[in-house]
């Protein structure tokens, strides 16, 4: 196993992500013929073509496939060798590569922001985006030491941490009949045209969840790639939708033509919590983080 190097593993996965030598070679920093010699050399030591070469697109094989999956591992796990003896001798310093949904991160990093910068000055937050399903995959590959969604999630190999409940609340045309309530129940809510993020949201399929209780279904004629188009989308009079307490609350643009009212008790509800590793050695960290947000979510209430 002497000549399997970690570097050309590195090379490899580069290359999967970028497909294309020129650009894996650069976010390695080597010169293109180098990598390319050396995945050539990897290639010969396993003893099967890894990638297909062709003019003007590179592809990998099957079996390169499966390779790069294991690499990744294997160079997550390098990582977090390093980073274990590095953060033994400082675990609130270094960096720290944290992720949100969409449906969260522009509505609580706001609140915590300035907290977090005050309390682990040492530490430096990479800050990042994605939906659940890539947020995941990210995670378990190592390229994420935590993210930020709503419970519950696949949890295989990970562990999570519940960091508070968020309600939810009904938006709807400042015009519309409901609108002159203090507070709207489920029921209200039965023949009212639904308006939904696209798929792959997670809000997508707890507000299905929730609506679905009173036979409420969704409109096919419109999905919102985000929380302020469809936001904007129920100001125009195209339907109603749920919306999370701490997005209800953010002022964006005019809300004149908007309203939104909270449920009445019980009120349905989203958990939103923290997902890492079970191997992270940024426990430490992980925990400070989540101390800071599930405090200021507590003071808010």
């Amino acid at each position: 196993m002497a000549d399997l190097k970690l570097k050309d593993l590195q090379y490899l996965v580069a290359l999967a992500d970028a497909r294309h030598f020129g650009k894996a070679a650069e976010k390695c920093f080597v010169s293109q013929p180098t990598l390319s010699a050396q995945l050539k050399k990897l290639e010969h030591y396993l003893g099967a073509p890894l990638i297909e070469r062709q003019p003007k697109n590179v592809t990998l094989t099957e079996m390169g496939e499966r390779v790069v999956e294991r690499a990744r591992r294997m160079l997550a796990d390098s990582d977090e060798i390093v980073d274990l003896v590095r953060h033994n001798r400082d675990p609130l310093a270094g960096s720290l590569r944290l992720a949100f949904i969409p449906t969260i991160g522009p509505y609580l990093l706001p609140l915590v922001a300035g907290k977090l910068r005050k309390e682990l000055s040492r530490l430096k937050l990479m800050l990042y985006e994605y939906r659940t399903a890539p947020l995941l995959e990210r995670l378990k590959s190592g390229e994420l030491d935590v993210g930020i969604l709503a419970l519950p999630v696949d949890t295989e190999g990970l562990a999570t941490r519940t960091l508070y409940e968020e309600p939810f609340t009904v938006a709807m045309p400042a015009n519309h009949p409901l609108a002159d309530r203090t507070s709207v129940k489920l029921e209200d809510l039965a023949n009212e045209k639904l308006l939904l993020l696209e798929d792959g949201h997670c809000l997508r399929d707890q507000a299905l969840e929730v609506c679905g209780r009173v036979g409420m279904h969704e409109s096919g004629d419109y999905r919102a790639t985000s929380l302020e188009t469809l936001r904007q989308m129920v100001a125009a009079g195209h339907g109603v939708t749920l919306l999370p307490g701490l997005a209800a609350a953010a002022s964006h643009g005019d809300q004149r033509s908007l309203a939104v009212r909270p449920f009445a008790k019980p009120a349905p509800k989203r958990v939103v919590g923290a997902i890492w590793r079970k191997s992270t050695t940024r426990q430490a960290a992980i925990d400070a983080l989540c101390d800071i947000i599930t405090q200021t979510m507590h003071r808010k209430r």
